[in-house]
């Protein structure tokens, strides 16, 4: 919080602090996620409290009818507190469109939470649970306009407390129609120079109070964790997580998998934003992770390291670090590349076609909407195609889903990985379904998550992939796109210009 700029300023309590919510992403607060309540497919854009507490506003669309009402529960995603729901609240709906619901919910603490939707209609009940993480990252300045206007009202209301204590001192003893002798007067001025006085420095230690609360609040704002990166011997990549001090409770070896991999990392060529690596790094100690680079073309590479806390709390954390050319190993597993032309930064992106061909002669497409908005939930649809244009015969699950996808603002103030299910990570996702019913069923439901296929036959698994999502700000961004055939990752990129 600014300092104030006048002493009379904390005498009015209407200066709110705003934050925005931390996530396992930077710069897109926003929750979107896609998953079956039941028989009923529903699309839900949770947008964080910019308090804690403070009220989270929910959206819901479903695609399947027959829905009559959806309550919703806010819950902590873990602890004995996740055990013991609240009354469940009413969404509403706030227009004839029969399968658009609103409402809103508080968050009263910071960590991670969860939203339970209960669905109601033709088709019986169905539950699901979205993972939401909230907590203060900044506060916001007071406008000057409110300000001055608070300065104004705060002298006029000490200069009439001071003018009406001045003539209670000199005219409540008077009988009606008598004037005011001097000595009346001198003890009128006594009065008045009192009570400027102690009003003055009640002011005064309201700023200080003021202040205090102020740094108070200051020690929960999100810090996110921090990391060096630096080439070893034998061209590992080790990366040395720091905490700059948030939470007591905040640990640096507590991570769990998500889609198998403790951290999965984004390796991006700044600025072209020419290549990318999607890289899984092990964990060699407390906070440290390493990964044997695979060959690299030199340059300066920003990197985004996406790791999920036990509580289901997700981080991503930002670095970058230059390197020379890297004779390094062969690709294996879940690594992945990709390589295209390079970002045109004088006129937005380069791949703003629909179609990208890839190097085996493959295309993926992508549905791309006729305008692109900030804020605005949709469903981002890309499908692969084969050398003859046709769906692929052996398309495979890229780390148990269809595809992965990775947003990212080209001024590098927003990075986004998502999933076929949303924004959210899997790991959290499965803590808050596995509360939906028991642990036997969760192999289940998650295969009805979208995205998610748990058979092991090629035919079954489909060729064309959605991400829920919503451009946080508008601007220039490169999409990311792998689906998996057979044993190649194919990484496509997109350029989008979001107004």
């Amino acid at each position: 919080m600014r300092k104030l700029g006048s002493l009379f300023w904390p005498v009015c309590f209407s200066v709110l602090l705003s934050a925005r919510p931390a996530s396992a992403h930077v710069g897109s607060p926003d929750v979107y996620a896609e998953g079956n309540a039941g028989p009923y497919k529903l699309f839900v854009v949770i947008r964080p409290p910019l308090v804690i507490p403070g009220v989270a506003e929910i959206e819901v669309r479903s695609s399947t009818p027959g829905i009559n009402n959806i309550t919703i529960t806010p819950m902590l995603l873990t602890g004995d507190a996740s055990k013991h729901p609240p009354v469940a609240d009413a969404m509403t709906k706030p227009s004839n469109d029969a399968q658009f619901f609103t409402g809103h919910l508080w968050i009263m603490a910071t960590g991670s939470w969860q939203v339970r939707f209960v669905a109601n209609g033709s088709q019986g009940q169905g539950v699901l649970s979205i993972p939401v993480p909230a907590t203060a990252t900044g506060t916001r300045k007071m406008q000057h306009g409110m300000g001055f206007m608070l300065a104004i009202l705060g002298v006029i209301l000490v200069l009439g407390m001071v003018g009406i204590i001045g003539a209670a001192a000199r005219d409540a003893q008077l009988p009606p129609g008598k004037v005011a002798p001097p000595t009346s007067r001198r003890r009128a001025y006594v009065a008045m120079t009192v009570a400027f006085v102690i009003l003055v420095v009640g002011v005064i230690l309201g700023g200080k109070w003021w202040d205090a609360e102020a740094a108070a609040y200051a020690s929960y704002i999100y810090k996110p964790l921090q990391m060096n990166a630096t080439v070893q011997p034998d061209n590992v990549l080790d990366l040395k997580m720091i905490d700059p001090g948030w939470v007591h409770a905040r640990k640096l070896d507590d991570f769990v998998p998500d889609h198998n991999h403790i951290m999965h990392l984004y390796a991006i060529r700044w600025p072209a934003m020419d290549v990318v690596f999607h890289l899984h790094p092990d964990q060699v100690g407390s906070g440290d992770f390493h990964l044997a680079l695979p060959e690299m073309p030199a340059g300066t590479y920003r990197l985004y390291a996406d790791v999920v806390h036990a509580n289901g709390f997700p981080e991503t954390l930002v670095t970058s670090i230059t390197v020379p050319f890297i004779h390094g190993r062969v690709l294996a597993g879940d690594d992945a590349e990709g390589a295209t032309t390079a970002l045109e930064w004088n006129g937005g992106g380069t791949q703003t076609s629909a179609s990208y061909k890839l190097p085996d002669g493959y295309t993926m497409v992508w549905k791309r909407p006729a305008t692109l908005t900030a804020k605005t939930p949709e469903d981002f649809t890309f499908t692969l195609l084969d050398a003859q244009g046709q769906p692929p015969k052996d398309m495979g699950l890229y780390m148990g889903m269809v595809g992965h996808a990775a947003f990212v603002k080209t001024d590098g103030a927003v990075f986004a990985h998502i999933h076929p299910s949303g924004t959210v990570s899997m790991a959290a996702l499965m803590m808050a379904q596995a509360q939906n019913g028991s642990a036997n069923n969760m192999a289940g439901d998650m295969k009805d998550m979208p995205g998610m296929d748990m058979s092991s036959n090629s035919e079954s698994i489909p060729d064309t992939v959605s991400f829920p999502y919503g451009f946080p700000t508008p601007g220039n961004y490169r999409i990311f796109v792998q689906m998996k055939h057979a044993n190649v990752v194919e990484t496509a990129t997109f350029d989008a210009n979001v107004q």
